[in-house]
This record gives structure tokens, sequence and C-alpha cells, in this order.
């Protein structure tokens, strides 16, 4: 029998940046991106999905997974219309069966999906994990510096050179959906949740550049159903999920967090510490990776 994964899971993925930008807004010169209403920070799903492929693509690079079955479909230097027409033409036309090769091969399609609609078309596939905005819990404090540099291009040129825009901190929180239904039809396996998770805790560690600053996964938090439908909305469980200010030297609420220390994170009532599996209610199963 597949070991294709047979229940549902939800979990909130908690990470923070420090002197850099975690995310940038192309429509407003690469600054940081942000809920212009409150001020919080955003960092698009699609973000967080490149930092796991590339994390993958590493792991095969490095020899530790094979690439015959964890290549990457999204990636630089892919020309995805003749990928498609490839994998359409080794299935001898068959859409369906081309679907499915493409997400025995690649891991990014078989774990979030992928439009193949375009050139010979091998349709769409929904991809059983989901990722939504990432939203930090304080209104962040964006700058844009300006940067100089010591020489110059030409004798008409000036010693600035460009900007560059910074988040002093911000603790982000990102919530996603595992659904073992699409999970199925995807072909999307126990090693491939397992390896989802270590993406998550790892990706950061791989993706540090001057831009992006002081980068750092902190808790990944799991809750995993009993069943292929779930036992709990999912709305329900993140609301275990409780992140506040702590108070200083002084008693007083910390006002600018400079820190992940800065917050107390509780689950369920409990502060955040990590744990195999356990029950949290009937039917649901949680689990922390710090």
């Amino acid at each position: 029998m597949d070991n294709y994964i047979k229940n549902r899971y939800d979990f909130v993925f908690l990470y923070d940046v420090k002197d850099g930008n975690p995310n940038g807004d192309p429509d407003f010169d690469n600054q940081p991106r942000i809920d212009f209403e409150t001020r919080e920070g955003l960092v698009s799903d699609v973000c967080i999905k490149r930092k796991v492929r590339n994390y993958i693509q590493l792991k095969v690079e490095a020899g530790e997974l094979d690439a015959a079955k964890y290549d990457i479909f999204i990636r630089q230097g892919n020309i995805l219309n003749d990928i498609i027409h490839n994998g359409k033409e080794n299935a001898k036309g068959d859409e369906k069966k081309g679907r499915m090769d493409m997400c025995d091969k690649y891991y990014d399609i078989r774990t979030f999906g992928a439009v193949m609609s375009t050139g010979d078309s091998l349709g769409v596939v929904r991809g059983p994990v989901q990722f939504v905005f990432s939203r930090s819990i304080d209104s962040i404090d964006s700058r844009t510096h300006s940067l100089t540099r010591c020489c110059v291009v030409d004798k008409a040129d000036t010693t600035t050179f460009g900007n560059k825009s910074t988040v002093s901190y911000g603790l982000y929180r990102m919530h996603g959906f595992i659904s073992a239904f699409d999970g199925e039809k995807c072909h999307f396996t126990e090693e491939d949740l397992e390896l989802l998770w270590d993406a998550l805790m790892n990706a950061f560690e791989h993706d540090h550049s001057a831009a992006r600053g002081e980068m750092n996964a902190r808790a990944l938090i799991i809750f995993k159903h009993d069943s292929k439908l779930g036992n709990a909305h999912s709305a329900q469980l993140f609301n275990l999920v409780k992140i506040e200010k702590v108070k200083d030297d002084n008693g007083e609420t910390i006002a600018y967090p400079r820190q992940f220390e800065d917050y107390k994170v509780t689950v369920n009532g409990e502060e955040l510490s990590p744990c195999d599996y356990t029950n949290i209610q009937n039917g649901i199963d949680m689990k922390i990776l710090i």
C-alpha cells in the first residue's frame, strides 16, 4: 500500500527578521511589504515556498535526495513549457498520466501543486500543502538607508549608489494547511511531509544575504487530526497559539521588541517548548518543533 498521508494537518510557523527585508514589494521600490492600515509586516506565501524549494534543491545537489523523485519544477533556468511538453510526450499524450508522472518527479508539484495548462497542457494540479501570507505580530519599523561606496564608475558618478530598506525587528506568523485528500491525488507521502517540516525549520539557514539581515525559524506548531476530514476547525486550533509581549525589569510591557525573547508564546495555555506528538483534545495531536 502506498505511503501517502492519511491525516489532515494544520500548522503555525513562527519566524523573525532583524535588520533586514524579509520580502520586498516590487510595487513600492522593494520596501518590506506591509498592511498600510495596521503597519503590520507581510510576507507572501510565494516567498516561503521559494525557500522550501531552494532547500530541497540544495539537498538534491548535495546527494541527499534522489533527483528523479525530488527535482524542482519552479526554479531559475527552467523552461516550463519544454518540461510540460516532454512530460506529455513521455506519457504518450495521456494528460492524466502526464500529470501524475510530473507529481512523482517534482517535489514542489506534489506538494504545492502547479499550473501546467500552458503549451501542450497537462492541466492544473492542486497541491495538498497551502500557505497563507505571513503577518507580523506587531507593527514594523521600516527604514530606508542610503548606501555609499569609496570608488565611482566614471568621473561624473557620485559616491551614493543605492539604498536598502530594512525592518528593525519583526516576529512573523504564518498559517498552513495540509489536505490528505489532495495528498493522495498528488502522491504526497509521509516522507514528503517530514521533508516539508525539515525545510521550514532550516530553509533560512541557507538563504542568508545582506538584504535579508538575520532571519530565523523560531517554532513550528503542528496539529495532526486523526482522520482525513479533520476533528476541529483550523481557526479553533490556531486560536490555541497565543503570542504576547513580555514585561521589562520595571514591570512595563516592552514597547519595541527587538528579539524573540521579548515575546511569550503559549500553546493551549502552556509556554512554548519542544514536544513529541501529544494529545490536546479528542482526535487532535500536537507537535512543536523549535
